[in-house]
């Protein structure tokens, strides 16, 4: 009797299993499809641009667009000058905030239960979920009215480097609280000045965990729109002037979808854009795969 009810006992768990393995998978599928859907909507109708010139040239007027499309062919030009702009803002906004949400991090490590401390965490944690377009007009009302006086990269860059603070804060402070104590406390021991503890020991220590927050925050950052109408504004040349206004490729993207003879543009761009961020998401999942 013992021998039967434990192979009965075991038959229903096996049933069990698959039924919520099933359950499981099939909801699964159906929160995926949607992204591959996506997807392959992007690769069907954005490769037909993706050529040279669309890495290579900036983006054309309405009338050689509308001549393309009339004919069938491929739209002449490209989205250099959103790229280029891109890369000027992201490096500009990089350099504001990695040493920023680095110093701030390890404020918070060292200093996890002061008042002001718990202070800028709350802070922190508000700003990273403020909607982009708030964060927008605050960055035209500080620095667009009162610094740069002007739409222009800088201003771009300091909208973005706002969003980016967020995640480098807190990855940095969780990356240094999985470090454990007894390395610091063996550098300490060693009579090693403390600053250079934080330098030359904690800092390489937890780099991979550092790396993958900075990368989260460029591709939460590089697909952004409306911060950047609100401060870069748009250029039809390519420009590195960081005191002039610039175009981004989100913003290149707006563009195009308010012109009906861009459309196959908006698809190439797009793809671009997911390829990008995709890449960026990728490299930081390496790191954390290498990281256990």
């Amino acid at each position: 009797m013992n021998t039967v009810s434990t192979k009965e006992i075991e038959r229903k768990r096996v049933i069990k299993n698959v039924f919520f393995q099933s359950f499981v998978v099939f909801f699964a599928v159906i929160a995926t499809t949607p992204v591959f859907l996506i997807l392959f909507q992007l690769i069907r109708k954005g490769i037909k641009q993706v050529n040279f010139d669309f890495f290579t040239k900036v983006a054309p007027d309405s009338m050689d667009a509308m001549m393309a499309s009339s004919g069938g062919g491929v739209i002449p030009g490209g989205i250099l000058n959103g790229i280029g702009g891109t890369l000027l803002m992201v490096v500009g906004s990089s350099l504001i905030a990695i040493p920023l949400g680095l110093l701030i991090g390890i404020y918070l490590y060292e200093n996890g239960k002061n008042r002001y401390a718990n202070i800028v965490r709350d802070v922190s944690d508000i700003l990273q979920g403020a909607p982009s377009i708030v964060l927008g007009v605050i960055s035209y009302i500080w620095v667009v009215k009162n610094i740069t006086h002007g739409f222009s990269a800088l201003a771009g860059s300091a909208a973005l480097a706002i969003m980016m603070l967020p995640l480098i804060i807190r990855s940095t402070e969780e990356t240094f609280k999985m470090i454990p104590v007894s390395i610091k406390e063996a550098g300490i021991a060693l009579g090693v000045p403390y600053h250079k503890i934080i330098l030359k020991v904690l800092m390489p220590t937890g780099l991979s965990g550092i790396l993958t927050g900075i990368l989260l925050a460029v591709s939460r950052v590089i697909g952004e729109t409306a911060p950047l109408m609100m401060t870069a504004l748009g250029n039809p040349s390519l420009s590195f002037n960081i005191n002039k206004p610039v175009d981004a490729v989100p913003l290149l993207i707006w563009q195009f979808y308010n012109d009906p003879n861009m459309v196959d543009l908006i698809w190439s761009s797009s793809l671009f854009l997911v390829t990008l961020v995709l890449v960026l998401n990728l490299i930081s999942k390496r790191i954390i795969s290498k990281r256990k």
